[in-house]
């Protein structure tokens, strides 16, 4: 990840808990939370609810790689915790990635497409 870093401390998951904003789909919910920094920070957390480890490892993957490959449409400066639902189970990288932009569109912090062809031509 480019322009990342990983949540990877239980305060930093808290932090991003109790003082940020949350919304939801069918297969994930992401808590969002503005900082000082120039990186965005990302936290995956999986549940046993959702399945065994091969399972929540699968999902966990599909949701980092969702991530980084979209990086750049993501703004900066935000602390994000991505939790997976039971309902994403055995679904495709397709649907993760869509559930994931979903939530980032629904939060604010998505950069359409005209705003990035402008940071490009600068």
């Amino acid at each position: 990840m480019k322009f990342s870093e990983s949540l990877k401390k239980n305060c930093d998951f808290q932090k991003v808990y109790v003082s940020g904003s949350s919304r939801a789909n069918r297969f994930l919910v992401m808590y969002v939370r503005k900082t000082d920094g120039e990186k965005n920070r990302l936290g995956i957390s999986v549940s046993k609810k959702v399945g065994n480890s091969v399972v929540r490892h699968r999902l966990t993957r599909l949701v980092r790689e969702s991530y980084r490959l979209n990086e750049e449409k993501f703004r900066k400066g935000y602390d994000f915790v991505v939790i997976g639902r039971p309902a994403a189970k055995g679904k495709s990288y397709q649907e993760i990635e869509s559930a994931l932009l979903h939530l980032a569109g629904l939060h604010n912090i998505r950069i359409n497409e005209h705003e990035i062809c402008n940071d490009r031509d600068d």
